[in-house]
């Protein structure tokens, strides 16, 4: 299946306030999570299925990745 992100509506984290250096993601058709680089947003985009996204910010929330 291929989802094309062109005219989704990205958004970045209300966490990261005024800093340019961030990611975007957007709600793509048939629940598909889109993730870009927010200084290069005609940059490609990476295309995740929901299952993998859900498991992500599950990990993300349970403070897996952060630092020691």
């Amino acid at each position: 299946m291929t989802v094309k992100p062109s005219g989704a509506a990205w958004f970045k984290s209300s966490r990261s306030a005024s800093q340019d250096t961030c990611v975007e993601v957007a709600h793509l058709a048939n629940s598909m999570v889109g993730v870009r680089d927010s200084t290069n947003p005609t940059g490609p985009a990476l295309v995740f299925p929901p299952t993998a996204w859900d498991a992500f910010t599950d990990a993300l929330h349970s403070g897996h990745y952060d630092l020691p």
